[in-house]
């Protein structure tokens, strides 16, 4: 039955295969708009630019404000993926 099947669904192969390519640009695409880490960074250098005078505390808190939600979207996201168990 199996070979059957692939002799009908044959002409479907091509789109069966820019389904699979476009999955798998999705998913790099979402790692890495959801890792922590360019944040993180992001966070540490407006810290030090608070510290060198570069950036009032007004402006300072602003962005920090920003760049502590995407954290929060970030850890959300990543908890809905995780799955019931954590993992």
């Amino acid at each position: 039955m199996g070979l059957v099947t692939e002799i009908v669904t044959l002409p479907a192969a091509p789109f069966r295969g820019v389904a699979w390519v476009l999955d798998k640009v999705v998913r790099a695409a979402e790692q890495q708009y959801y890792d922590p880490g360019p944040v993180q960074e992001a966070l540490a250098a407006l810290e030090r630019e608070r510290q060198e005078g570069r950036v009032d505390e007004e402006e300072f808190e602003q962005r920090e404000q920003s760049l502590m939600q995407r954290l929060e979207e970030i850890r959300a996201y990543r908890l809905s993926q995780a799955g019931p168990d954590g993992t």
